[in-house]
Formats: C-alpha cells, structure tokens, sequence
C-alpha cells in the first residue's frame, strides 16, 4: 500500500473508533470513543475526482456514549445508524444531520444493556439486527420502528452480528461460539465454530457466503471459516504481532480479506486454494502510526480502504 499522494487523513479533535462508509463513497461518518456520556458523530465528505477529504461543522451531532458501530443503510447516502445505549437512525439532508429515530426493546425505560454492534441488512434494507450484552440478538423493522424477532442466541455477551443471505445472520459472543440463525426457524441455531476464548468480531463473505472470519479475543489470529465444514477452521491467519481489531472482506473478491490490530498494521492477505504448510503471508502491509482500532473497505471504490487509529481516520488506495 502506498503512503504518498493514495492516503488522505483526517484528523478529529477527539478519539476515532466507529467509521462508515456510505454506499456512494462520496460520506465517511466517524464517531468519538470518549470515555463519558458526550460523544460525537461527524460526516466527512470525499471528493474522489480532486481527492480531497473535508469536515462540514454543519454535518456533527452529538451521540449518547461512544457509538458501538455506524452503517450508512445500503444504497442510500442519507440514512446512517448508529449502536450504544440504543439503536439509533440518523437523517442527513443537503447541510443538515438529525436524529430520525430511537429504537429501545428494553422492558424497562429506566435500563437498556448497551448494544456491541449491528448489521444492516442488504436484502431487505427494512431490517436492521443488533447485538446486546445481554445475550440477545434483536432484528428491527426499522420502517414501523418495531422488534421483528428477539432471540436469546448466545450464553453470555453477544459481540458482533452479521446477515448473510435476507433471512440468515451470524454471531460471535464471549461463550466463544459462531452461530448461524435462519429466522423461518427461529428456535434453532448451528454451531459451527467453537473457541475456549471469547470471538470479538464477524465477517461474512458477501461474495462466497461459505467463508466467515471471526477474531478472537487478545489474540493475533483471524480464523477463516468454512460454514460447510463446522468445527475446523480452513486457515488461521497469524501473522500479526498483537491483537487484532478489525476484519473486513474485500467487496469486489471472494479470496482477499484485511485485517487490522494493535501491532500498527493493516495487512492484506489473498487466500490460497490449499494453504501452505507454514501458514499464510499477507499480499500487503501498511504500518500506521499507532494501533489500529477500526477498518472499512469500500464497496463502491474497492480501491480504497478506511482505518482509525488514535484521532486519525486515514484513507489508503490499494
């Protein structure tokens, strides 16, 4: 990955974790991670024909506890969503940005478990499905602002969630499981990866959704899984030096994924038909200058993948 004239940083007043891409590319949307209850939400705009990546003060708004994760709704630039203490929909109009709704399942208006993370689903756009500490997996309907579903899905901390095809999500969660739903039969799940550490993070291939990758916690490794064959990972990615942080499936190629952790680096890798004896080397590296906390790769522009380290949302053309 080059460093000069194909990376574009922001620098933000305030510590970056959550990023998202919007389905033109043309809207980036990052959130705060500050340790108190005022967060914020920015939207950064890219102009890919002079390359230029800009910050309106008009398009920030304040957020409720650091978001969890932000999604812009698939092939519309105008709908972001955002998790923490609730999901959340955001309108962003021309010059303006405003809080469009507030989803609460809880029972109890006085609490509500925070939510780790979301997916939007990108069959059915009305569909949204959270992921709670509480062990609960949610799907919204967020055009009636109602709870479809509400399964309990793991023993302990459900982490991250992710749709595959318009009825079937996955999820990883702190029991160290990878459990797929199909929602025409809600009151079962397949287990199909099971670790003795807690699983952080899940990505589904949208381009072969045979092959997930999940992360574990406190570890340099991710693990390709193929859904076909439960239990054995097909490849075990290990060639970070810390923690990693963040996965993401290129959206234009069943074979390439990148991952990004705490030893600084993002890195690449290509997946071979049969692994090679001594494991896997990535295709790519870049090294940022700190941990690296957050990643996205474009859907639209392939070519361009989005990390936050520190205060920094930093732009990479492959």
């Amino acid at each position: 990955m080059d460093k000069s004239s194909s990376t574009h940083t922001y620098d933000s007043p305030y510590p970056i974790y959550a990023m998202a891409f919007s389905s033109l590319f043309e809207r980036i949307a990052v959130g705060s991670f500050i340790e108190e209850f005022n967060n914020k939400i920015d939207i950064l705009s890219f102009d890919n024909h002079h390359q230029t990546l800009s910050f309106n003060p008009n398009l920030s708004l304040d957020h409720p506890y650091p978001p969890t994760k932000l999604m812009f709704r698939p092939n519309n630039s105008d709908l972001l969503a955002s998790t923490g203490d609730y999901l959340r929909l955001w309108e962003i109009k021309d010059n303006s940005f405003q809080e469009k709704s507030i989803l609460n399942n809880s029972k109890s208006t006085e609490f509500s478990s925070p939510l780790t993370s979301f997916d939007w689903n990108e069959i059915e756009t009305r569909r949204i499905a959270t992921s709670s500490i509480d062990t609960t997996v949610t799907i919204w309907d967020i055009e009636r602002c109602v709870v479809e579903t509400q399964l309990i899905a793991h023993d302990k901390e459900v982490y991250d969630i992710a749709w595959g095809e318009a009825g079937v999500f996955a999820s990883v969660s702190a029991d160290g499981s990878v459990r797929i739903f199909d929602l025409r039969d809600k009151e079962h799940s397949t287990i199909i990866y099971e670790a003795d550490t807690p699983l952080l993070r899940l990505a589904w291939n949208k381009q072969d959704l045979r092959y997930m990758a999940t992360t574990l916690m406190d570890t340099n490794k991710v693990v390709i899984l193929d859904i076909r064959v439960p239990t054995m990972p097909v490849a075990e990615l290990d060639r970070h030096t810390a923690s990693v942080n963040a996965i993401a499936w290129a959206p234009h190629s069943c074979c390439h994924i990148c991952s990004a952790g705490d030893d600084t680096k993002a890195l690449i890798w290509e997946l071979p038909t049969v692994a090679a004896p001594n494991g896997i080397d990535p295709k790519l590296a870049y090294t940022a200058e700190s941990e690296i906390n957050q990643l996205q790769w474009s859907a639209l522009q392939p070519d361009w993948i989005g990390i936050a380290f520190a205060s920094k949302l930093q732009l990479l053309k492959l």
